[in-house]
């Protein structure tokens, strides 16, 4: 039986909902972050903190030392994903080993490579067409590999996401929150697009279903989203912040141009495509394993978002 779980990279969006939905699970929760500081002023009560560095494997043997289990969370700056994206998960899977428990990789979709035209299963070959797409796919031959066969391991794959602790570092982050706090900002891709997004509440509800699973766990697990115009749900969002403030669209070329000044941006323009022709997740083995998708309307679920964040900036 799963009770203490160790959650890296805590103070992250999806560290947060993740925390938030073991807590209301009464689980007994280790939140591991750089700082302590930070750490307390996230999570006021209610778990444990550790200090430490992802890619020190002595501290986060130290905080994981009465956990059953292990989220990993954490993430590297977004230019930094090509160098360090299997550092990290060496050092996650090295003290999963040491300590004997399971561990839970929550990632994205870029190892699937392009859409082809239908709903992507969690047995579809990896075909990654960008650099930061075949480094994720060499992440999911690490995780199970011969190295570390005797871990119980569980990658997640999530579509991008949004959320009441969703920050700067997502694709939807600095619009959602430019709408809450009623400046212009901009979005990423053509409005009209019918993407796939879901909401980190109803992702961290389904993560927690399949992590603390005594029958379902090991493998690779799709976390499916909705599917919404970027105009749709740029309307939800205004019309929840009372205001409409100039919205910017970033196109390829102009991603280019502010790449110029801005790391990240620079590296969004390789994934550009998943704009233009959207990947979608197939989230059968999930419903077959455990009943419905967890899917809150986006009428609901993204003013709620915006209300959280619109309340989080005022204290």
């Amino acid at each position: 039986m799963i009770q203490n779980v160790l959650v890296l990279g805590a103070t992250g969006g999806t560290g947060t909902a993740i925390v938030d939905a073991c807590l209301a699970r009464d689980l007994t929760v280790t939140v591991f972050g750089r700082s302590l500081t930070k750490l307390r002023a996230h999570f006021p009560s209610h778990v444990s903190y550790a200090q430490g560095d992802v890619f020190d494997v002595a501290s986060i043997v130290t905080a994981g030392a009465e956990a059953d289990l292990i989220i990993q969370c954490a993430a590297v700056p977004y230019h930094e994903t090509v160098a360090r994206q299997l550092p990290l998960a060496e050092s996650v899977m090295t003290v999963a080993k040491q300590l004997g428990v399971r561990v839970v990789y929550v990632d994205g979709i870029y190892a699937y490579g392009a859409s082809t035209g239908h709903p992507v299963s969690e047995t579809a070959p990896l075909r990654p067409i960008s650099k930061k797409g075949q480094i994720k796919a060499q992440l999911t031959q690490y995780l199970f590999s011969d190295t570390f066969h005797s871990v119980p391991t569980c990658l997640i794959r999530l579509p991008d996401y949004f959320g009441p602790s969703t920050q700067a570092s997502s694709y939807l982050g600095l619009t959602m929150m430019g709408i809450a706090a009623c400046k212009p900002t901009f979005y990423i891709g053509s409005r009209s697009v019918s993407r796939e997004y879901v909401f980190l509440p109803d992702a961290a509800e389904m993560i927690l279903n399949v992590a603390l699973s005594k029958t379902n766990f090991t493998g690779i697990w799709n976390i499916p989203g909705q599917q919404i115009t970027g105009d749709r749900l740029i309307k939800l969002a205004s019309d929840a912040s009372g205001d409409h403030k100039p919205l910017f669209t970033l196109t390829k070329p102009v991603l280019r141009l502010l790449g110029l000044f801005d790391a990240d941006l620079k590296e969004i323009v390789e994934m550009y495509y998943l704009t233009k022709k959207p990947v979608i997740l197939d989230g059968r083995k999930y419903q077959e394993a455990f009943g419905d998708l967890i899917e809150t309307p986006f009428e609901r679920s993204v003013p709620f978002t915006i209300g959280q964040i619109a309340l989080a900036h005022q204290k």
